[in-house]
């Protein structure tokens, strides 16, 4: 049984983009909005890291297993500029989609092995990462222009 891995994985990654969401804040703290809603949105993940750890008492958190390319790497550090918070917003999003679909992934074990108490963590949780995702996309949208064309067309 490899829940134990992907337990692991999602714990450890939700960790990473709580530290991450942070992270871009701080780093960001000049557009109010992104220092503001990435402080929300890291708290969101603190609190998925909570509700992750009695089910990795559980099952436990077996990482011996678990494939290198599985991991769930953050940010070494935030770009400046309008580009930079455009890939670090990006990175950001690629961090809350591997979570989106390990909660999938999580999902369908607990329907396997017919756990309420994992399929109640893995419904909610997979609804707070999916509006992360929701607002990393807009967010997206709204710098991309101002940062690709804006600064392209002012030089």
């Amino acid at each position: 049984m490899h829940l134990s891995t992907y337990i692991g994985l999602q714990h450890a990654a939700s960790r990473t983009l709580a530290d991450a969401f942070r992270q871009v804040a701080d780093g960001h703290a000049a557009e109010p909005d992104v220092y503001f809603l990435g402080r929300t949105l890291a708290r969101m993940s603190d609190a998925h890291v909570d509700r992750l750890a009695p089910l990795a008492e559980r099952y436990g958190e077996d990482r011996e297993d678990e494939p290198e390319r599985l991991h769930a790497d953050g940010l070494s550090r935030t770009r400046s500029g309008g580009v930079g918070l455009l890939r670090d917003l990006q990175d950001l999003y690629t961090l809350a989609s591997f979570l989106d679909i390990t909660w999938t992934v999580l999902g369908q074990a607990a329907q396997g092995t017919r756990d309420r108490e994992l399929l109640d963590v893995v419904n909610s949780c997979k609804v707070n990462t999916q509006r992360q995702l929701s607002w990393l996309n807009t967010r997206i949208k709204q710098a991309a222009p101002q940062a690709l064309i804006a600064s392209a067309a002012s030089t």
